[in-house]
C-alpha cells in the first residue's frame, strides 16, 4: 500500500466524524433558533392580547353571576400567596366561579409577596395575563406593589437575594407580556438593574442576580445572544431571530450597563487571582520554615479557594452570556529558591513509589538482624502465642495531632512536676515468688549486658520464655531493660530484638517500655536542663532501635522530633541528631512517614542556616541530614591521556671521554 493511498484511508475515516460534528452544530444552531422563534411569538401574541384586553374584558352583569362570599375569596387569596405552578390548573378554575372585584388589591399584593422559584414564573405569568384581561384595575395595583418590593436604597444590603434573583425575572416577563400600561413600569426596572449594578461593583455580591436576569431576559432587553450560538451562527449563515420588545438604542443602553458590570467583575476575579497564588506563596514559605502550617492559615486557604472559584465560575457564564472574552489569569512563576525546599542531598524520593530494601538497611546483614526473628512457635505451643497476642495500646499521638501546633503543656516546664518518672515498685508474691527464682532472675539481669550479638541476645529471649516467664519477672525485667547503662548505647539495638522477639508472646513488656521512655522524653524536654546529656541521648537513641523494629508508632517519634526542633538549641540539638541517626533514615524511606520525616529534615537545615550555632552542633546536624539523606555520589571517570611515541623512543646517553 503506498503513501497515498493510506492517507485516503485515513481520510476516508476522518470524513464521517468531521461530518457528524458538522452535523451536530447545525442541529444545534437550528433547534436554538427554533426555540428563539416560538418563545418570540408565544411573547409577542400574549403581549397583543393583553394590550387588547379594554376590547375583551367582560362587563358588570358578568360579574353579578358570580360568587362573591367572603369565605371562598379569601380562601383564593391565601392560595394565591402559597402559590404553585402545578396548581394553576385548579387558581383558573376557581378564578372562573368567583368575584374577586373587592380583591384585586389584595391578590395583586399576595402574587407579588409570594415566594416562587424559578419554575413557577411562567405558571405566574399566565395568572396574571388572565387577572389583567379580566379586571381592568389590576394591573395599577400589582404594579404598585411592585414599586414597594423592587425600592432598593443605595448602601442597604439586600435582605432576601434568593427572592430579588425571581422576582426581578417575574417583573422582566411582566413587562414583556405587556400587562403594565404605566410608562414608569420600564423605568422601575432600569432603575433596579442600574442600582444594583452600581452598588456592587467592588465586592459581586449580586452577581447570582444579575446573571440570572441575563440568561431568562437579556434577549428582550439588551439584545444578548451567547457567544457559543453567534459563532455557530456566522459558521453555518444562519440569522437569529431578534427581539423586538425594545428599540436597539435602549437594548444598548442595558448592554452597556451590564458591559461595566462585567469590566468590574473582570478586575475582581483578576485581583483575587493574585490574592490566593500570594497566600499559597506565603503558605509555602511559612512550610519551608516551620514545616507545618496553623490550623487558621489553613481555613482562610479554603476560604480563598471556594470564593475564587465561585466567582470565576460566574464569570464564565457572564463572558458567554455577553459574548465578551475572559480575563487573562496569569499563573505566577515560584523563584527556582522556592520550587523546592532545599537543594543539599538528593537522596531517593519516595514519593513516586521507588522505595526499596537497600534505601532502608544499609546491608544484608542490618536486615536481617531487624526483620528477621526466631520463630516461637518452635520453642512455645501455638495456643500460647495466641494468648498473648492483646490489641496494641491507642496511639497517644495521631497525625491529626501531628499535623497540629504544639500544645503549650507539652513545652512548659513548670506544667508537670520536675521528678523524673520512676517505675512502680511492685509487692512481691512471696507464694509466686521464691528465692531461687529470685537468684536465676537476677543472675540472667546481670548476665544481660554480656549479650553484644545476635545468636546471645536470641538464646537470652527464648530461655526467659521458657523458664522465666512470670509476672514479676516481667515486671523486673522492663525496669532492668529501662535502666540500661547510659554509657552502654552499644546494648541499645540488642535490647530493643530482645523485645521484638518476646512481642509476639509477651506484648505488655514493649508497651510497658515504650511507655516508661516516652515519659522519660517528655521529663527531659520538659526540664530543660543543660545536664544527664547521656540520659537523654539513650534515651532518644532506645527509642529510634524501637522504632526499626516495628514497636515504637513512627508517629510518635515524628513528634519526638518536632518538640525537639520546636526548641532546636543545646541538647536538643544533640538528641534530634542522635534519633535520626538511629531511624532517621528508617522514617525517610518508609513511604508512611517520608514526607513528614523529610519536612523536618528540611527544617532543621532551615533552622541551621538561620541560627548562630557552634562548629560541633553544626557538623552534628549536617552528619546527620546527610546520613538520612545522602546526596548522590557521581562517579567520573578520567581518560588517560596516551603518551606521545617519541616519549618511548630510546635515547642515548653519551659516554664521557677516556682517559
Amino acid at each position: 500500500m503506498t503513501i497515498n493511498e493510506s492517507s485516503e484511508q485515513d481520510g476516508e475515516k476522518e470524513g464521517p466524524e468531521e461530518n457528524i460534528s458538522d452535523e451536530a452544530e447545525k442541529n444545534m444552531i437550528t433547534s436554538y433558533i427554533k426555540e428563539v422563534e416560538e418563545r418570540l411569538n408565544f411573547k409577542k401574541e400574549m403581549r397583543n392580547a393583553n394590550q387588547n384586553a379594554v376590547n375583551v374584558r367582560p362587563s358588570d352583569s358578568h360579574f353579578s353571576k358570580l360568587d362573591s362570599s367572603l369565605k371562598k375569596n379569601t380562601a383564593f387569596v391565601k392560595k394565591i400567596k402559597n402559590f404553585s405552578s402545578a396548581q394553576v390548573d385548579t387558581y383558573l378554575k376557581d378564578m372562573s366561579s368567583l368575584n374577586l372585584s373587592k380583591y384585586i388589591s389584595e391578590i395583586a399584593a399576595a402574587i407579588v409577596e409570594s415566594k416562587l422559584k424559578m419554575n413557577d414564573v411562567p405558571a405566574a405569568v399566565k395568572l396574571c395575563t388572565v387577572l389583567h384581561q379580566t379586571y381592568a384595575e389590576f394591573s395599577q395595583h400589582l404594579f404598585e406593589n411592585w414599586q414597594k418590593t423592587l425600592a432598593i436604597k443605595v448602601g442597604e444590603k439586600i435582605p432576601n437575594p434568593s427572592k430579588l434573583r425571581v422576582d426581578l425575572r417575574f417583573y422582566g416577563e411582566l413587562l414583556q407580556a405587556g400587562i403594565f400600561a404605566n410608562k414608569n413600569a420600564l423605568s422601575l426596572l432600569g432603575s433596579v438593574l442600574t442600582n444594583l449594578i452600581n452598588m456592587d461593583k467592588e465586592d459581586h455580591f449580586n452577581i447570582a442576580i444579575i446573571l440570572s436576569f441575563c440568561k431568562h431576559c437579556g434577549d428582550d432587553f439588551a439584545g444578548l445572544v451567547p457567544r457559543k450560538m453567534r459563532e455557530l451562527s456566522s459558521k453555518y449563515e444562519m440569522e437569529i431571530p431578534k427581539s423586538l420588545f425594545l428599540p436597539p438604542e435602549k437594548q444598548h443602553n442595558v448592554r452597556s450597563l451590564l458591559k461595566d458590570y462585567y469590566v468590574s467583575l473582570s478586575k475582581h476575579i483578576v485581583k483575587d487571582h493574585i490574592e490566593m497564588q500570594n497566600f499559597e506563596k506565603q503558605n509555602m514559605r511559612i512550610l519551608q520554615t516551620k514545616g507545618e502550617l496553623s490550623q487558621d492559615r489553613k481555613d482562610r486557604l479554603e476560604q480563598l479557594q471556594s470564593a475564587y472559584e465561585k466567582l470565576l465560575a460566574n464569570t464564565k457564564q457572564f463572558s458567554e452570556i455577553l459574548d465578551e472574552d475572559m480575563p487573562v489569569l496569569k499563573a505566577q512563576s515560584l523563584p527556582k529558591s522556592e520550587e523546592s525546599m532545599i537543594v543539599t542531598g538528593s537522596g531517593p524520593d519516595l514519593e513516586d513509589g521507588s522505595a526499596s530494601i537497600e534505601n532502608i538497611w544499609c546491608d544484608v546483614e542490618t536486615q536481617r538482624f531487624y526483620c528477621d526473628l526466631p520463630e516461637l512457635t518452635v520453642f512455645l505451643p501455638t495456643a500460647f502465642l495466641n494468648k498473648g497476642q492483646t490489641p496494641p495500646p491507642a496511639e497517644i499521638v495521631t497525625e491529626e495531632v501531628l499535623d497540629s501546633e504544639l500544645p503549650v503543656e507539652d513545652l512548659d516546664e513548670d506544667s508537670k512536676s520536675e521528678d523524673a518518672p520512676a517505675p512502680e515498685e511492685e509487692v512481691e508474691d512471696s507464694t509466686a515468688t521464691t528465692a531461687s527464682n529470685k537468684i536465676v532472675l537476677e543472675a540472667f539481669l546481670n548476665n544481660l549486658p554480656n549479650c553484644v550479638n545476635r545468636e546471645m541476645i536470641d538464646n537470652a529471649a527464648i530461655d526467659f520464655l521458657v523458664t522465666l516467664n512470670n509476672k514479676h519477672n516481667r515486671k523486673k525485667l522492663v525496669r532492668g531493660l529501662f535502666g540500661v547503662n547510659r554509657t552502654r548505647l552499644d546494648l541499645l539495638p540488642f535490647y530493643a530484638r530482645f523485645v521484638a522477639i518476646l512481642h509476639p508472646a509477651l506484648p505488655e513488656v514493649g508497651n510497658e517500655l515504650c511507655q516508661m521512655l516516652r515519659q522519660d522524653f517528655k521529663y527531659h524536654v520538659r526540664k530543660k536542663d543543660q545536664i544527664n546529656i547521656e540520659s537523654k541521648i539513650k534515651v532518644v537513641r532506645f527509642i529510634g532501635e524501637l522504632v526499626k523494629f516495628k514497636l515504637y508508632s513512627k508517629i510518635e517519634a515524628l513528634y519526638c522530633l518536632k518538640v525537639l526542633l520546636h526548641d532546636f538549641s543545646h541538647h536538643h540539638i544533640e538528641m534530634a541528631c542522635n534519633l535520626l541517626e538511629v531511624c532517621g533514615r528508617f522514617l525517610y524511606c518508609s513511604p508512611d512517614s517520608h514526607q513528614r520525616t523529610k519536612v523536618y529534615l528540611e527544617q532543621m537545615m532551615r533552622k541551621k542556616a538561620v541560627m548562630a550555632l557552634d562548629s560541633r552542633y553544626v557538623t552534628q546536624i549536617e552528619n546527620a541530614y546527610y546520613y538520612v539523606n545522602p546526596p548522590e555520589v557521581v562517579t567520573i571517570t578520567k581518560k588517560r591521556q596516551a603518551r606521545h611515541p617519541s616519549v618511548y623512543k630510546e635515547t642515548t646517553v653519551p659516554r664521557p671521554p677516556k682517559e
